[in-house]
């Protein structure tokens, strides 16, 4: 699998990152507990298959479940192979404040220490903040805790993971981060706006959601009569296919490696057949100008609407 730059971090990346959610926690349309998920060592299993087969790329979170855990059952050793991302705990209480500088600080000290605990590992190469906003990206003290934390050596780069475009925005003009982690996809392509502005500054791009949870796949099909109007403009793209695009989600996954901004591509893998399908796709071959055009113009046209949170609190994604 090539490997593409991570902005200007020197850090090298696979073109697919292997997300690590499913691994820890039940996620995904159809996943309901964790009787439905592999057990920890195929989980492992699974990570040395993607390891040995050119995925040096891997995304986690303290708030994956055991996945920091598995992560580093499965990489010890093994350290100098990997780019390893993971995400510090919420910092919003359950009263939806910030809390004060001091507590944000430790916040951000302690989880970093606890997954560096779990994953085994005296640093992580990308540290992220989970679910910004405007006014978590607009307190000083979070930016200087991070890059006090990249001055150790504990991180090597500083990362956000943004919802909006006007976030990503901020982020980018911010300056204070290395690595961008944005929702981008066949369906919701508004933050290709951030692209160009985020090459300029150095910045590293990690798309995620490039699947939709799995919508733009066979999965996308009989929804909930609430969503008559995306699985009917899902169907649009299916025109597009050809020889080498065989299916919905080969052509999701290369749309998104077809621009040069784009560091990696983020794949929730918790299937053999989903990593030899994602290392299938990654093949160095993206879509031309003209077949590269034409999904740009299939956008879906109401991209407020696609809010797959919403979504699932509504019950509509059973």
């Amino acid at each position: 699998m090539k490997k593409r730059p991570l902005g200007t971090t020197g850090l090298s990346v696979s073109e697919i990152a292997f997300g690590g959610v499913e691994i820890g926690v039940p996620y995904g349309i159809g996943v309901e507990s964790e009787a439905d998920m592999l057990s920890q060592q195929e989980a492992i299993d699974l990570l040395h298959e993607a390891l040995d087969k050119g995925i040096n790329f891997f995304d986690t979170a303290r708030l994956y479940g055991a996945s920091e855990t598995i992560m580093g059952n499965a990489f010890e050793g093994r350290r100098g192979e990997i780019v390893l991302a993971t995400k510090c705990k919420h910092l919003r209480g359950k009263d939806g404040q910030l809390p004060a500088d001091r507590q944000l600080k430790t916040i951000i000290e302690t989880s970093l220490q606890e997954s560096l605990a779990a994953l085994k590992m005296d640093y992580v190469d990308v540290y992220m903040l989970h679910q910004v906003d405007a006014e978590i990206l607009s307190r000083a003290v979070i930016a200087d805790t991070f890059a006090g934390l990249k001055e150790k050596g504990l991180i090597r780069a500083t990362g956000a993971s943004t919802y909006f475009t006007a976030e990503t925005e901020l982020a980018i003009e911010s300056g204070n981060w290395n690595v961008i982690q944005l929702p981008f996809n066949l369906m919701d392509q508004t933050h290709s706006q951030c692209f160009d502005k985020a090459a300029q500054h150095g910045i590293g791009l990690v798309i995620r959601s490039v699947l939709m949870k799995g919508l733009l796949s066979d999965r996308g099909k009989n929804l909930h009569p609430a969503l008559s109007q995306v699985e009917t403009h899902i169907q649009n793209y299916r025109r597009l296919l050809n020889e080498n695009l065989s299916d919905l989600p080969t052509l999701a996954t290369q749309f998104a490696l077809s621009f040069d901004s784009v560091s990696s591509v983020l794949i929730g893998i918790d299937k053999k057949e989903y990593l030899h399908k994602a290392l299938r796709t990654a093949n160095g071959f993206y879509l031309d100008e003209k077949l590269l055009r034409q999904a740009t113009q299939l956008a879906y046209p109401d991209p407020d609407f696609l809010n797959m949170t919403h979504w699932h609190n509504m019950g509509w994604l059973k």
